[in-house]
């Protein structure tokens, strides 16, 4: 595991590795048992950082939605076809369940290229669960 903090090419064929500052909270903090870390995986998307981690720490039950209806929720919010504006979300099987989220340097992943956003070394990746809005 590389701890410089640095995007490094290996030499000898091996896959690049990227290393991204870790930040869970609620039930994602509790599993993972702490609330920050330093993580290396190879490659340098969103997707390949989450299946070296979600494979390493058992939490995609608390994050990852398999269906449609795992993240979204019914309540008094409208429909986002009748709200003003533009609604971006992940196609379905590449979303964050109900109540949780996964950000990048602050930023919720659907508002990026979703589970292909690029990572960067020192990249902030939070995983959050509970995710509670309010006004």
């Amino acid at each position: 595991m590389v701890s410089t903090g640095h995007r490094l090419e290996e030499s000898g064929g091996n896959a690049a590795t990227t290393t991204v500052d870790v930040k869970c909270t609620g039930h994602v903090r509790t599993a993972v048992g702490q609330p920050r870390m330093e993580y290396t995986f190879e490659g340098d998307t969103l997707r390949e950082f989450l299946d070296a981690f979600l494979e390493e720490y058992d939490v995609a039950d608390l994050l990852i939605a398999e269906s449609e209806t795992e993240s979204t929720h019914r309540g008094w919010v409208p429909d986002a076809e009748d709200l003003p504006g533009t609604w971006r979300k992940n196609p379905e099987g590449e979303q964050s369940r109900r109540y949780a989220r996964i950000c990048v340097n602050g930023r919720f992943n659907e508002h990026l290229d979703g589970l292909d956003t690029e990572l960067e070394a020192g990249d902030r990746v939070a995983l959050m669960y509970p995710f509670i809005y309010c006004c």
